[in-house]
């Protein structure tokens, strides 16, 4: 079967009538070129040009020939454009996997402004709390939270997913206000299965706990309403709880701890690789709309304990120094 560039050789020739100027636009050599189409008229069986010291001439057959080239060569030329444009111009089915309470918080709520900046974008969502293969499944984006995803899939971190010790003031008032993370293993802690362990950071390093409470359930949701009502503490993200904080519904537990710097909100794609633009600019919205501070975090002053007693372990340390110089001098 003749190759494509094989075609676009002798078209190029016939249209210059020239084998020098034809090999000049396709940095090829004359002798290429004769080698090319010497090559192409022997598997065709049929002379394409007749040929003169001087002159370079379609035969009648080379004439009906190059007419059929020409409409071939422009519909690859178009196939190539369509495929350029639909990866510069954001447009086609865009299928994400999104979790469900952040999706309705923090995603959906906010996909107005982005298809109407994106209208020949159409997006179908699946939302679930499962860790949909995305590969095998055929997903273009998944929205995850948590840790880092694995390996086997490209992943960006759109923003810190934060995750406070909290209970109601109600509970408190009852229960009293753990002091440490040893004091907080008494109190009737609430999780979310699979969680087995609540890591955390504190003043003193990374310190853990397992959760322990007199009610179990697979669903986050249901684990905030319930230390929401004064059933008993969680470990919550800021993004799901950041208006009760606010509004005192509910009140920090230990809040010099919060969860790990590396749990965040993930974007994860299959590829870098001819990424569809309509993809990237899903990830660059949700990158610029929650920003290093996302806006649910704004105004929680989330590590001030930390931040407080790392400011002023640097004066105390500046202060010494500062005595010290004194002294010598």
């Amino acid at each position: 079967m003749t190759a494509i560039s094989d075609l676009d050789i002798f078209a190029r020739v016939a249209r210059t009538g020239n084998m020098s100027a034809a090999g000049r636009e396709m940095g090829l050599s004359p002798a290429v070129v004769s080698k090319r189409i010497s090559q192409l008229e022997e598997r065709l069986g049929a002379r394409l040009f007749q040929r003169t010291t001087r002159h370079l001439k379609l035969t009648e057959t080379g004439t009906g020939y190059f007419k059929r080239v020409a409409d071939i060569l422009s519909l690859c030329e178009e196939a190539e454009d369509f495929v350029s444009r639909r990866n510069t111009t954001p447009r086609g089915v865009l299928k994400i996997t999104v979790p469900t309470a952040f999706s309705r918080r923090h995603i959906a709520p906010h996909l107005e402004g982005f298809l109407a900046r994106y209208p020949e974008i159409e997006l179908q969502a699946n939302v679930t709390d499962e860790a949909v293969d995305i590969i095998r499944e055929g997903y273009d984006l998944a929205i995850r939270l948590g840790e880092p995803p694995d390996s086997s899939v490209v992943s960006r971190k759109l923003a810190p997913d934060t995750r406070v010790f909290c209970a109601s003031p109600s509970y408190i008032e009852r229960h009293g206000m753990p002091a440490s993370l040893a004091e907080l293993e008494l109190h009737n802690c609430l999780a979310a299965d699979p969680i087995e362990v609540w890591r955390a950071i504190g003043p003193e390093g990374e310190g853990q706990l397992r959760p322990y409470g007199n009610v179990r359930s697979n669903s986050g949701e249901f684990v905030r309403e319930l230390v929401l009502s004064g059933v008993g503490i969680g470990m919550l993200s800021a993004w799901d709880i950041g208006a009760e904080l606010r509004e005192g519904q509910l009140r920090r537990v230990l809040p010099e701890f919060r969860s790990l710097a590396t749990s965040g909100v993930y974007a994860v794609y299959p590829s870098r690789e001819f990424m569809p633009t309509r993809v990237d600019v899903l990830i660059e919205f949700l990158d610029a709309l929650y920003g290093p501070i996302p806006y649910w975090e704004k105004d929680l002053n989330l590590d001030n304990v930390q931040e407080r007693r790392r400011r002023h372990s640097g004066s105390r340390r500046a202060s010494k120094g500062a005595t010290a110089v004194e002294a010598r001098s």
